[in-house]
This record gives C-alpha cells, structure tokens and sequence, in this order.
C-alpha cells in the first residue's frame, strides 16, 4: 500500500520526475567530471524548464504570483528532485512562505519576486566557526548608525555564495538595555566591506560552492533588516523547519533510486552461475533498505501533511527534526549498501551510488546534525511526552 496522495500530487510527482529523469541525470556524469558543470547552454535549459514547472515558486502564496501549495505537494516534489545527484536540481533560487511574512513590500519587489522569477539569486549566511548547530552563538554584530546598519564578523559555508548577487545573513543586534537581539538582513554581495576570505573543496563536485565571507564595516540600509530587531531567529527557525522537511524528502529520493539500482544490478551481476540477487546476504540488504525506506517516507510526509492540516507549530518543528534525523541517516545506510552490492564498480565516481555516497553524508550535517535534531526530539519529549508528540 502506498501513501494516500491525491490526483494533483500525482500528478506533480510525474512531473518532476520527468524532469529529473529527463532533463538532469543525463547530465550527472559530466557534472561530475567537471567541478560540477554542465554546457552553459544546459544550464539555461534546465533553468528554464524549472521556471516553466513552478519550482522557483512551490511555496510561495497565490497572492504573491506563486503557487501555494500544500507541504506534502511540496515534499513529493523535492523527493523527485533528490533522486539527482550533483545538485542538478540546484536549477534555480526558491521563495518561502515565511519571507511573505516577514518581508516589507519593498523587500518583496526588490529581493523575492525576482528570485521567484530567475532574475535574482540568494545564499544564507548564518553558521560561523563557533556557530554552526548552535545559532544562538552567532557573534556577527549589526549596530544601528541612524538609518543604516554596520555588520562586522565572518560567515562560514554559505552555500551557493558563487552563484548569488545577494545574502540573507542573521546578526546580533545589541539592544539598548545591553541585551542581544537576532535579525536577519538582506546584504548584496558586492556591498564594500564583503570580502571572500576562504573557498574550501567539499567531498561532493557541486557547481555551488560553500565559501566563507568576511564582513568588515559593512553598512546596509536599515530597511534591508527583515521584520523587527528580534525577529531573526523565528524566520531562521522557519527557515530551518522547511530545509530539514525537504532535506528528508531528498534523501528519501535519492534512497529509491538507490535501491532500484542496487536491485537491477544485483539481478544482472552473474556469481557462480546466478545472479546475486539470489543469494541471501544481498536480498538482506535489498530488504533492509527498502523497508528503511519506507518507515522514513511515512515519517516525511505525515511531518509535511501535519503542517498542513494546522498542527501546533512547535509539534510540527520536531516531526521536521524527527524526519530529518531519520531519513538522513537511513539513506546513508542505503547508499553504503548498495556500493557493496557494486563491488569495485560501485567505487566508480561515473557510478551514481558512489556519488550518493558522498553527497549524502552532509544531509547528517547540514541544516542542524543528527546529534542536534535528537536534542530537538529529546526536549519535546521531555516537554510534551509520547502522546503530545506522536498521539
């Protein structure tokens, strides 16, 4: 029996997966042979066809020209999109629903409507060298100077930083009584006083790099500050509940493709005069991997169809956290597998699992650690018990 998914999301699932399959995978081997490009004239392609789809404006509301639609809508999209390796999908910026909230009409016609329409791209500077699961230790400083705002600290692996024209980027504002306050502000990237001090290789071959920035008297109107002077911690928080849902949406993607090759293979792999797949410690993996599979899809979308339905923000936040923890490490444990399944093959990078193998150990990290999401769990618990969590 599969999950009850409505014609509509269906039909999105089909969609995207066509996309995927179509439009980007066939794009992977060279993507990972060079630094994780494809032809420019690709790039605009799938660009291009991404904006066409919607994918730019999944969660933006109808009002705002988007597309509103459900989480779970949104979750079985990006499980599609998950099924890339490379971060192909990567194909274009996306608005939340939280900066239709947060922002200021000028905002929205400055920064968010044209991400939603290609024409602008974002990063988030918020982790930092003694701040990355722990925001709250954020040190970067924003002191108000009349009309304007003056940034000084130093950013860490802000993603996509290569390709975007502007930052979202969270500071302590310190408050007049001595007590600091988190907002998040959006900075351009050419602003004086931003400067890239370090751009680190990762173990995965992405065309968007994690670079770090240091911001050095940078000043930035005080109308670029998004919501009030407290505000930055509960649209980082938004931020954060979206990103963990959709990260155990990829990882559930990116475990079916996974399994689907690991079992093709292991029915066409010829040992002793059979195909593995009919020897017993091959079925186990097969078998183990599916049905972890299956706990962690269930998990993913009742956390989304929860937030649909309304639930209590903050039982919301710790399914996210839960989904999160549980398919990361789920599909990590696939693609272990199914490289054994491959044998010497499976250490090929042109071989998908063995990218997978990669690529998929950040998603333990990003976004809030495995370690970080149990806190999450463990203090919800602690404050709402089994029933007030999972009934």
């Amino acid at each position: 029996m599969t999950y009850p998914l409505s014609p509509a999301t269906l039909e999105w699932q089909r969609k995207v997966r066509a996309y995927a399959e179509q439009e980007l995978i066939p794009y992977e081997d060279h993507a990972e042979l060079n630094e994780g490009l494809v032809p420019p004239q690709v790039a605009a392609r799938q660009k291009a066809i991404a904006l066409q789809i919607g994918l730019s404006r999944l969660d933006a509301p109808v009002r705002h020209g988007g597309l509103g639609l459900p989480m779970l809508d949104q979750v079985v999209i990006w499980e599609q999109l998950g099924r890339v390796t490379n971060a192909l999908c990567w194909a274009t910026s996306e608005a939340h629903s939280w900066m239709f909230e947060a922002c200021t009409t000028e905002q929205l016609e400055r920064y968010i409507q044209p991400m939603m329409k290609g024409e602008r791209t974002e990063c988030y500077a918020i982790t930092e060298a003694q701040a990355g699961s722990d925001p709250g230790a954020i040190a970067t400083v924003a002191r108000r100077d009349g009309d304007q705002y003056v940034i000084e600290g130093e950013k860490w692996f802000v993603t996509s930083a290569n390709k975007a024209d502007f930052f979202i980027l969270q500071a302590v504002v310190p408050g007049n009584d001595g007590e600091a306050q988190h907002a998040l502000f959006f900075v351009e990237i050419d602003s004086p006083g931003v400067v890239m001090i370090d751009n680190p290789l990762f173990g995965h071959t992405f065309s968007s790099h994690h670079p770090t920035y240091r911001f050095q008297g940078v000043r930035v109107p005080a109308g670029n500050r998004i919501g009030t002077a407290a505000d930055g911690m509960r649209w980082t928080h938004s931020w954060f509940r979206r990103e963990r849902l959709m990260i155990a949406a990829r990882c559930c993607g990116a475990a079916a493709r996974l399994i689907e090759m690991g079992t093709e293979f292991a029915k066409a792999r010829v040992v002793a005069g059979q195909p593995i797949a009919q020897f017993q410690l091959i079925q186990a993996m097969l078998a183990d991997s599916l049905t972890e599979l299956w706990g962690a899809r269930l998990m993913t979308y009742e956390a989304a169809a929860m937030q649909d339905r309304g639930k209590d923000l903050a039982v919301v936040h710790t399914h996210c956290s839960m989904a999160k923890l549980n398919a990361s490490e789920m599909a990590n444990r696939v693609a272990d597998r199914v490289v054994q399944i491959h044998g010497g093959r499976g250490y090929m990078r042109t071989n998908a699992a063995q990218r997978f193998y990669r690529e998929l150990r950040v998603d333990r990290i990003w976004e809030g650690t495995s370690e970080i999401q149990r806190l999450i769990v463990a203090r919800s618990l602690i404050k709402r018990g089994v029933d007030g969590l999972i009934g």
